[in-house]
């Protein structure tokens, strides 16, 4: 029998990849836009307007919330952070609504998380028993987990605690600009660890969620730590171009706010430990061969 995925977000790079994949594979994908919608694939809806009508999710398998305005945006503006927790919020709070009111005929929730859930802890190897932090984006991060989880006490719920993606358009997207004109460096110190995750990986390790039925957090980034100047590097020897030019903190956090460490200076050595316990295999153990996949 045909499986039914319902995808917010499904224009995103992950989103779009992983409709790929999935109509690839034969599955019905139903997409959630918020534009008038072109076909029977699509439905429209307005999060944090209107509720979402709960027979769109009926007789799916599972639906998969992503998106929320970018937060590869800079600077973080009070205007922006503001949008930053609406876009997220409100969708997932419309989806956990829709599904609460099918009950038990309620289909697997699949929710959208990022590892700034985990802050900066220096030092310490986290899994997805670490607590929050408390940065900007870990506390955006507990009140999005909190939102799905409001989907119901029937309601199977995992929870996408995703690292930055290895990919032009995903955190290498400033980066390659920098480097292509020569003037990329260390960030910080450049010894903050990195979490990451290649693109193929993420959308294989969202499909093993829903193919083991996998709950609560599930940390998907890359099973080898990397530095910010291990994955600068990488790219740079990738463009053949120097990696030598400093960032230091102080004019990172001028510039760019809280976004600086929330997102650069931040330091959290992210294991995927529930992917590996059940089973997950990754195509990219390293932050270079991820890098020299995409670019």
């Amino acid at each position: 029998m045909k499986r039914r995925i319902v995808i917010s977000g499904a224009s995103g790079l992950i989103g779009s990849a992983l409709s790929e994949s999935l109509r690839a594979d034969g599955a019905e994908v139903t997409r959630l836009v918020r534009r008038p919608a072109r076909d029977g694939s699509e439905v429209q809806w307005t999060p944090g307007e209107h509720p979402l009508d709960p027979d769109v999710l009926v007789g799916a398998d599972v639906v998969v919330a992503l998106g929320g305005a970018s937060v590869g945006r800079l600077p973080w503006t009070r205007g922006y952070r503001r949008e930053l927790v609406r876009s997220r919020l409100h969708a997932t709070e419309t989806l956990a609504a829709a599904l609460r009111e099918l009950g038990a005929d309620a289909p697997a929730f699949i929710s959208a998380s990022a590892v700034g859930f985990y802050g900066s802890v220096p030092g310490e190897a986290l899994d997805e028993r670490s607590g929050a932090g408390d940065t900007f984006l870990a506390k955006l991060c507990v009140s999005w987990e909190e939102a799905a989880q409001r989907a119901g006490d029937g309601v199977r719920v995992a929870l996408l605690r995703t690292a930055p993606v290895v990919h032009p358009r995903g955190v290498l997207k400033p980066l390659i600009t920098l480097t292509r004109f020569g003037v990329s460096g260390p960030l910080g110190k450049g010894t903050q660890v990195w979490p990451w995750i290649s693109l193929d990986d993420e959308v294989r390790a969202i499909r093993h969620i829903i193919d083991e039925q996998l709950v609560g957090p599930v940390n998907l980034t890359g099973p080898t730590a990397a530095t910010a100047n291990d994955i600068g590097r990488a790219l740079a020897r990738r463009m053949h171009r120097p990696f030598w030019l400093p960032a230091p903190a102080w004019a990172l956090r001028l510039a760019l706010g809280a976004a600086a460490d929330s997102l650069l200076l931040s330091d959290a050595d992210v294991r995927p430990a529930a992917l590996e316990r059940s089973g997950f295999r990754f195509t990219y153990e390293t932050a270079q061969e991820a890098v020299d996949a995409s670019v």
